[in-house]
């Protein structure tokens, strides 16, 4: 029997599935529970704990941020696979989002939250893409308790993500003993993730050692001194670019956040356009190859349109949470944050229920399908959003199951489309360009996410009817149109079901 195999240590799994299973659950309760509370941190007046930016560039920040985690994997991803490999990526990249929450946890400025947000950017990066990998190098080829291992792995994410928004904004409101007056003292929160990470660290470290293979102490390809020195060159001509960038902009005093944020749009939408057109146009590609690209492009927007609808939860449904719903049932009090938790929960749930449908349904839908109905169920989860200002104006405020219901309906769209997504993309991916294209679904993410950036800038109560049908109703009629072309789709998959 293979030695992998007979590791059943942990409920049945590797002994190494617990260090992983746990340093992402801590990774994901400190990432979560900063997002759970930091667009509040940024628009809240200084004399109420916070930064006193205005809504608008707060949700913009907030989402660009997103983006830029997704944008900063594939980086990760590289720097893994090419220079450190995969167990010292993970480590450089805890610490660095340590040290963010640090930064975070210490009263300061603008300055002092644009820093933090680049240290927690890096680290994710280099964190995220790298945990999953390890957690495939712990089975043989042939060992059947894969799936099994990769659904506990999932749990503990959701875990983390699920007990974050309500363990961090508690530590920030005094651990429900009003330690701190009447205002919020958003630092306590960040500390408290900062905390998480650490225990994170510690148990992958100290697990690593033990239970995890030095396989991934190296690089899956390493990368050679030209090739490094070639990767050096355009990382300089890249920084000089970005350089002159800016230095134009304040020539001309136009650097501010608001056109920073426009530019890292327009990089977050024009990489995987990049990326398409390589791949279609390399002499590496082949017929059947290039066909399976195309066939991919659809996806993508699709994916991309549903990203920046479920990726929300942290900006206008944030927004909606503080400002537009009652924020108790009956005698039972909580904070807008906490609605955070639905995401993780609703995952939970859901999870089950469609393994087993795919499992026994014979003749279900082909992959393109499966997207246009997630496409149809985000649009209708903000069209949801647009019925408690329809039915009763948008000055007062509204029941929390409206937030609760627009969430369902939103997961239920996730499981038709992310896990569906990661499969499709490994499937439909050119021999030369595997890794790419695995970046690839980070990047729909990243584009979904620069998008919002955009347009939530047009939030507001105000326009809170017209913003969540707009939005929903583009999403609907992608999804009509996904379903209407799906056999063009499937016929360029060429042989991918």
């Amino acid at each position: 029997m293979n030695k992998k195999n007979m590791d059943t240590a942990f409920f049945g799994q590797p002994r190494g599935l617990s260090t992983l299973f746990f340093t992402e659950m801590w990774e994901r309760f400190s990432y979560y529970g900063m997002r759970a509370i930091l667009i509040f941190y940024m628009y809240y007046a200084v004399t109420k704990g916070g930064l006193g930016m205005s809504q608008t560039t707060a949700a913009s920040v907030m989402s660009i941020y997103g983006s830029l985690v997704y944008l900063a994997s594939v980086v990760g991803g590289w720097l893994s696979d090419r220079v450190w490999g995969p167990r010292k990526t993970v480590l450089f990249g805890g610490i660095l989002i340590m040290i963010g929450h640090i930064v975070l946890s210490v009263p300061g400025k603008v300055a002092a939250l644009y820093c933090s947000i680049a240290f927690i950017v890096a680290g994710t990066g280099l964190l995220k893409p790298n945990v999953s990998d390890m957690v495939g190098g712990l089975y043989s080829e042939n060992d059947r308790r894969r799936d099994a291992g990769f659904s506990i792995y999932v749990f503990g994410i959701n875990l983390g993500s699920a007990i974050a928004p309500w363990a961090v904004p508690w530590a920030s409101e005094g651990f429900g003993f009003h330690l701190f007056g009447n205002h919020t003292n958003f630092h306590a929160g960040f500390a408290l993730a900062a905390i998480g990470m650490f225990f994170g660290l510690l148990q992958y470290y100290f697990g690593g050692k033990k239970y995890l293979s030095d396989d991934g102490l190296r690089p899956n390809d390493p990368i050679d001194k030209d090739s490094l020195n070639k990767v050096i060159r355009w990382i300089i001509i890249g920084v000089i670019i970005v350089a002159a960038i800016f230095g134009i902009l304040a020539f001309f005093k136009q650097l501010n956040i608001e056109n920073v944020i426009t530019l890292l749009t327009i990089v977050a939408i024009g990489l995987p356009i990049y990326y398409f057109i390589l791949m279609l146009n390399s002499s590496k590609v082949t017929k059947v190859e290039r066909s399976r690209v195309k066939a991919y492009i659809p996806l993508f927007i699709a994916a991309a349109i549903f990203w920046g609808i479920e990726e929300s939860g942290s900006t206008v449904l944030a927004l909606f949470a503080q400002d537009r719903t009652v924020l108790h049932i009956g005698a039972w009090h909580f904070e807008a944050a906490n609605f955070q938790t639905l995401n993780p929960l609703f995952i939970m749930i859901l999870t089950p229920f469609f393994v087993w449908l795919w499992d026994n349904w014979k003749n279900q839908p082909s992959a393109p399908n499966k997207f246009a109905a997630g496409l149809i169920f985000a649009g209708l989860s903000y069209a949801f959003m647009a019925l408690p200002g329809i039915l009763f104006g948008t000055s007062g405020r509204v029941s929390p199951f409206w937030l609760v219901g627009s969430w369902f309906i939103v997961e239920i769209a996730e499981m038709l489309i992310s896990p569906i997504g990661l499969s499709v993309t490994t499937q439909l991916a050119p021999k030369a360009f595997q890794s790419q294209m695995m970046s690839m679904w980070f990047l729909a993410d990243a584009a979904g996410q620069a998008v919002n950036a955009q347009i939530v800038k047009y939030y507001s109560t105000k326009t809170e009817v017209p913003y969540f049908l707009a939005v929903g109703i583009v999403s609907i009629i992608f999804g009509f149109i996904l379903f209407a072309i799906s056999k063009k789709i499937f016929k360029l998959m060429d042989g991918v079901n």
